[in-house]
């Protein structure tokens, strides 16, 4: 696989704006210099993107994409309510044909990501990628070339770099007022019920066109209750939590401790406890990543605080550091608790504010910077033709989202291991037996005995981020993981 690092990436992309000024493609277009958009799924993070680009000056919503008509006659009543036309399209490959759209926001389950991002550069027009950018390593590299060769605006549609309080942030981090950092973690604590299980496959809704649907995945009978937003929890279409939220904290994570590659180690321990459904990723997970001189440490929670708890207030998060101190976090006890915080020598910050403490718990700093939104930064950059401009360019989407699929390959080929052997792996890294104590309170206060229900321990894979495959025991394994057997038409090509 040809690598390119993101400071290569940038510097061929800024030396390609002159050509790509000639082509007709990346000319601003549109009447009165407008910026015509289509919306591409849009059952639920999607109208989040119309209501974004909604509020920008000089951006008209044109087209709307959705394999399900039931969503799609919905997006089409919404738009006539306004006294505003809307193209609808069923199937993307028509909506790509149309020569006065100048940008697609893609808004699909994970396994279309990366494909339609490459159909969209190859048919001249600019995308913002929902996370994960990506459903395997190998195809959001594909995604990532494909920007640079045809030179188009890409980005990874990851909310928190459009924040300027977390640019000021990371600056203040990145300039040693806290002295060196020690660790970044991140968190997704996010309430997830069971999804059932049902006998045998089930009927698809008559509305969705279930080939489209299905697309580069395999074409296979529903075996779970809904179509919809659950296929996030099975490994043919989705990514689990640590695909679905991790890109999100991952992606400040690497982002502040600087790194532009892969880390070298990563393992994961965790899986799939408190119910017996048709899911098969990992509702509580933990996993770290070797970077050095600082690693990252990622925690997943889908259970509640305790067994039978009502409402979606999720648990704290209070690791204890090294030296006995407790960290805070801005959660408030409501709702989905994720966020980073990243700990230095003299202090840590919680990037949700962003909020800087020593260790005592005193603040040292806050950062209020605005929050510009990832659509209205895209769209800057659509319009200046500068990668420099994309706050998330689709390099670093690929590689904070491969960071989620490295986690979720040694889950997948790991075994699941008794808690007397678990810790005794880990017993040299005192930050993870710290958080290995806290995993199994938690799910001891689900009722949840990983004697009788262990967890899955991953092995320690080696990565070679210069080819972006793994080396050295279990890679056979885990390499068979970086891509996926396509269903033709629907095929991430080998060569962009």
């Amino acid at each position: 696989m040809s690598r390119l690092n993101r400071r290569s990436f940038l510097k061929s992309s800024i030396a390609g704006v002159g050509i790509a000024a000639l082509t007709p493609y990346s000319r601003v277009r549109g009447a009165n210099n407008d910026i015509r958009v289509a919306v591409v799924g849009f059952n639920g993070m999607g109208k989040s993107h119309i209501n974004a680009y909604r509020r920008i000056a000089g951006v008209r919503i044109v087209a709307l994409c959705d394999v399900d008509t039931r969503v799609l006659d919905w997006g089409k009543q919404d738009f006539a309510k306004r006294h505003e036309k809307v193209d609808t399209y069923v199937d993307y490959r028509k909506l790509l044909e149309d020569k006065d759209i100048d940008a697609v926001s893609i808004v699909t389950p994970n396994h279309w990501h990366s494909l339609m991002g490459i159909w969209a550069c190859q048919a001249g027009k600019d995308a913002t990628v929902e996370k994960p950018v990506s459903h395997t390593i190998f195809e959001g590299r594909q995604l990532a070339q494909a920007s640079r060769k045809y030179r188009r605006m890409v980005q990874g549609d990851f909310d928190q770099r459009s924040r300027e309080s977390m640019h000021e942030a990371v600056q203040w981090i990145k300039a040693g007022h806290l002295g060196q950092i020690r660790l970044a973690r991140g968190r997704c604590y996010k309430n997830r019920p069971s999804l059932g299980r049902v006998n045998g496959p089930g009927p698809v809704p008559t509305s969705v066109d279930y080939n489209l649907w299905t697309g580069p995945a395999p074409l296979l009978p529903l075996k779970r209750k809904k179509l919809h937003y659950d296929w996030h929890w099975v490994w043919a279409t989705g990514c689990g939590e640590l695909g679905n939220n991790g890109p999100h904290q991952l992606d400040v994570c690497r982002w502040v401790l600087g790194q532009d590659d892969l880390p070298a180690r990563v393992f994961s321990i965790g899986g799939r406890f408190g119910y017996d459904d048709d899911g098969e990723t990992a509702n509580t997970q933990f996993i770290y990543y070797d970077y050095q001189p600082a690693p990252i440490i990622y925690e997943v929670r889908g259970l509640p605080p305790k067994r039978g708890a009502s409402g979606k207030t999720m648990d704290l998060f209070q690791p204890l550091t090294q030296s006995g101190a407790e960290l805070k976090s801005s959660y408030r006890g409501s709702g989905a608790n994720t966020g980073v915080v990243v700990e230095c020598e003299d202090g840590y910050v919680d990037m949700g504010g962003p909020t800087a403490y020593d260790y005592h718990g005193n603040v040292v700093k806050q950062f209020t910077g605005a929050n510009i939104g990832p659509q209205a930064n895209f769209i800057k950059a659509v319009r200046s033709r500068k990668h420099s401009d994309l706050r998330n360019d689709i390099l670093d989407g690929h590689l904070s989202t491969a960071l989620s699929h490295m986690g979720n390959i040694s889950h997948r080929i790991g075994k699941r291991t008794n808690p007397a052997d678990i810790l005794d792996t880990i017993s040299a890294n005192k930050e993870m037996v710290e958080v290995y104590q806290r995993f199994k309170r938690h799910l001891a206060a689900n009722e949840v005995d990983l004697e009788e229900t262990p967890a899955t321990l991953g092995p320690m894979l080696t990565m070679d981020s210069s080819t972006e495959r793994f080396t050295g025991a279990f890679s056979t394994e885990a390499n068979m993981l970086l891509a996926r057997n396509y269903r033709r038409p629907f095929v991430v090509p080998k060569s962009i």
